[in-house]
């Protein structure tokens, strides 16, 4: 284990900005004047050294990532260590997301947690197989009580794994704090990642808003740059006329093993004045979307490349901004020369540059754009309605005033039960649900109950009847029509047959998987009896591990597995052990 050789000096909380003076002067202006515990934690694996598979707060689809990823050298099992004294306070595990994770409360304040991992320590594993049985599930999400399962600094608390949504053996790693349950940067707690590499800075571009709000049309220009080692510049001057936002296109690694990962601020300054400052000490998860408005998304969905923008919409709710004049918009019109630079730094202080000049144009006397269509207020509950359709954008689904446009389409050939409806277009993002009710086209009584609203694509959106319309919650724009979903889901045994003799073999194995609406639950019987299956749905694996429950003998098994509209699919067998 790498250890932080102030920790030794240092046995209180200290402010970061404090500790930063001397080793990282150049960007101590962005480094939090919060206080935080910087010798209570460990590093939760004995990997050394450490590296980082993701950074805090790193651009992720849909979401700012919220933890750091340790390597663990592309396997699994690897002991994973409490960090320091506290008790477990949460147990999860789920289908997706984490898979299984442990959650941590420590006396000073703040929660660490610990996902994808592969098993539990013994005791807690007992304890979470006893929860599965009693509640009949395999997914739980349970917060034990302080006292049932504590936990000392150093202790094995698990093993590293690759459960859940998780692209690789890794440990998933993040700190919490208790009361708000935002997350906070680990590496503010003395958690090292040996790094003296600056941020890469891979492009610059400029957007010509002018007054209007940004969205897919808004001309934007890439300008050419050069440099490295933290030293960047323009190929040439810029010149511009209006009103303009920036936006930026930055990585970082750090020394040895590292991937491509996220930076930890960026600033841009004017003639030397702030103008704009993002940096990413912590968030709350509920607000994690809005990475979807402080990208550009369009380019996102076109060309998946991430340009961070360096102005901000008025709805965007995000607290990382700070220092923002005109929220980072810069008009260019007296006809001078400016001189701009960005400042880009990482979680360990390593700083890149990139200065340029902009020379400005004269103010020019134009005529107000005048929008045409529906002008939606992202400050406001607004309702669109037709005889065929109904939508409700609930307040703080909008990050920007909205120019409205639907469209009604031909009703599809096949499984269609309505025009299709387009609503607006998937280039701007939402940052929750909507509310849509479309009108059902002559659906018969016997198949309301399997109605659901399904977009371009054909994935479901999830719905129900309700006096003639099917009602859901889609999550994006796009275009949507009704379905409807009678296919029970579909059973693929892998290593079990009718009377086979499994002695030998440590489980069961099925692939499970659903033509729409999606998977609800399975459930499997051992001799007339529940037991646990549990599932991986990265690669749709179902399993049994034999256990006390299955004694040797013949047995007769069935796996009842039922998808989100009630069609259910029974597989039945018997076999031997």
């Amino acid at each position: 284990m790498i250890k932080n050789p102030i920790q030794y000096k240092l046995k209180f909380s200290i402010s970061i900005c404090l500790l930063t003076l001397s080793t990282f002067a150049q960007a101590q202006q962005i480094f939090s004047n919060n206080k935080y515990p910087i010798t209570d934690f460990r590093q939760p694996l004995d990997i050394t050294p450490p590296a980082l598979a993701g950074s805090f707060g790193e651009i992720r689809g849909n979401h700012f990532h919220s933890g750091i990823d340790f390597r663990t050298n592309q396997r699994e099992g690897y002991p994973v260590y409490a960090v320091a004294d506290g008790y477990v306070s949460r147990l999860r595990v789920q289908n997706s997301g984490f898979g299984q994770a442990l959650y941590i409360n420590h006396p000073n304040g703040f929660t660490t947690v610990y996902g994808h991992l592969q098993r539990f320590s013994p005791k807690i594993a007992t304890i979470v197989k006893n929860l599965e049985y009693e509640k009949k599930s395999f997914e739980i999400d349970e917060f034990p009580d302080a006292t049932l399962i504590p936990v000392h600094k150093g202790e094995i608390i698990a093993w590293s794994g690759n459960r859940g949504s998780s692209g690789g053996p890794h440990l998933h790693f993040e700190i919490r704090d208790t009361k708000t349950e935002e997350t906070i940067n680990p590496q503010f707690f003395g958690i090292i990642i040996p790094d003296n590499i600056p941020p890469v800075i891979h492009g610059l571009y400029v957007y010509r808003l002018n007054g209007k709000t940004f969205n897919e049309n808004t001309p934007k220009q890439s300008i050419g740059i050069s440099g490295a080692n933290g030293s960047y510049k323009t190929i040439a001057p810029i010149s511009l006329t209006g009103e303009v936002g920036f936006g930026i296109v930055v990585t970082d690694r750090h020394n040895g093993l590292s991937g491509t990962n996220g930076v930890y601020s960026i600033q841009l300054e004017v003639d030397g004045k702030k103008v704009y400052t993002s940096a990413l000490e912590r968030f709350a998860f509920e607000n994690s979307k809005a990475i979807n408005s402080h990208i550009d998304y369009p380019t996102y969905l076109n060309t998946k490349r991430s340009i961070q923008k360096s102005f901000v919409e008025a709805g965007n709710p995000l607290k990382i901004y700070s220092g923002l004049v005109n929220n980072g918009k810069i008009n260019f019109n007296d006809g001078a020369s400016h001189q701009l630079r960005y400042i880009v730094t990482d979680s360990k202080g390593n700083v890149s540059t990139l200065p340029f000049t902009v020379n400005a144009g004269l103010a020019t006397l134009t005529a107000p754009v005048v929008p045409t269509g529906i002008i939606y207020p992202y400050n406001k509950v607004n309702e669109f309605n037709t005889d065929d359709i109904k939508v409700v954008f609930p307040l703080g689904t909008l990050y920007s005033d909205l120019n409205f446009t639907y469209k009604k389409l031909p009703k599809p050939a096949g499984n269609a039960w309505s025009a299709v409806h387009q609503i607006h277009n998937r280039y701007t993002p939402l940052h929750i649900g909507f509310d849509i009710s479309i009108k059902a086209d002559n659906l018969p009584e016997n198949l309301r109950s399997k109605a659901l609203i399904v977009n371009s694509n054909g994935s479901s959106q999830g719905g129900y009847y309700d006096n003639g319309f099917i009602k859901a919650t889609p999550k994006n724009f796009g275009s949507f029509h009704i379905a409807v979903d009678t296919i029970a889901p579909r059973i693929s045994p892998i290593n079990i047959t009718e009377g086979k003799n499994m002695a030998g073999l440590s489980k069961m194995i099925f692939k499970i998987s659903d033509n729409l609406s999606g998977i609800r639950s399975f459930n499997g019987y051992m001799d007339g009896k529940w037991i646990l299956m549990e599932f991986d749905a990265k690669t749709a694996t179902l399993w049994h591990s034999f256990d006390e429950r299955t004694p040797s003998g013949k047995h007769s098994f069935e796996l009842v597995v039922t998808d989100m509209k009630e069609n259910t699919k029974r597989y039945p067998i018997h076999f031997s052990k």
